[in-house]
């Protein structure tokens, strides 16, 4: 399952058609999800970070699909750090969209004190790819962020608040960890649609459910 796929387009070559397809799928949606919510006007910050957080991971889906595996033949293996790069801010916003959501239940030190952890964690993590080059830590960073960070969130204003919204990105985290679960065991089912490819359908389905629960986010922090 290792074999690297590659087809020819035009005369271009195109390698791992079907990885690169869903990455520029997830990235579609993404960007899409941006336009819909930016059309929304709202005052709700946590809104605003996760309208955010699907622009830049669409960017970020976007260079990982051209740059990390379509076309890396021709730029090197090095320029899949653009991608990685980029998903480490989205996960950054979506933790800070998660805890300004918090700010329904939180006191105000709290929600200071998170918000500089937040800053930390990722100026860490961020140092720790940059300077092993690999993904591991990209890995860890969005494993964290959504584990540790968003979901406990969610699960906490989903029972003390009965929070609409919470339901669907609560959703969205389990098909998130799908996709990670499915990278890790490395499952495929054929050399076309191998561990990536599978791992990226969850991500469609994961930022589907996000999307769904940041749109019943009021207007207004309350």
């Amino acid at each position: 399952m290792n074999k690297v796929i590659s087809i020819d387009f035009f005369s271009l070559r195109i390698d791992e058609p079907m990885v690169s397809l869903t990455d520029l799928l997830v990235s579609f949606f993404c960007i899409w999800f941006y336009f819909k919510m930016h059309k929304k006007s709202s005052k709700n910050l946590s809104f605003t970070y996760f309208k955010y957080y699907f622009l830049v991971m669409g960017l970020a889906t976007l260079f990982g699909g051209l740059l990390g595996h379509a076309f890396q033949y021709m730029i090197g293996s090095s320029w899949k750090l653009v991608g990685w790069v980029i998903s480490m801010f989205a996960i950054m916003l979506i933790e800070r969209g998660a805890i300004e959501h918090a700010g329904i239940l939180l006191k105000k030190k709290h929600l200071r004190a998170l918000r500089m952890f937040n800053l930390v964690e990722f100026a860490l993590f961020l140092f720790l790819t940059l300077s092993s080059l690999d993904f591991f830590y990209v890995q860890i960073h969005s494993g964290y962020g959504l584990v540790f960070i968003v979901l406990p969130i969610q699960v906490v204003l989903l029972l003390k608040n009965k929070n609409e919204a919470s339901r669907y990105i609560i959703a969205g985290i389990g098909f998130a960890a799908l996709s990670a679960l499915t990278f890790s065991l490395k499952f495929s089912i054929h050399e076309w649609m191998n561990y990536l490819a599978i791992s990226h359908i969850w991500m469609i389905l994961a930022t589907v459910f996000i999307y769904l629960g940041a749109e019943k986010m009021p207007d207004k922090n309350d």
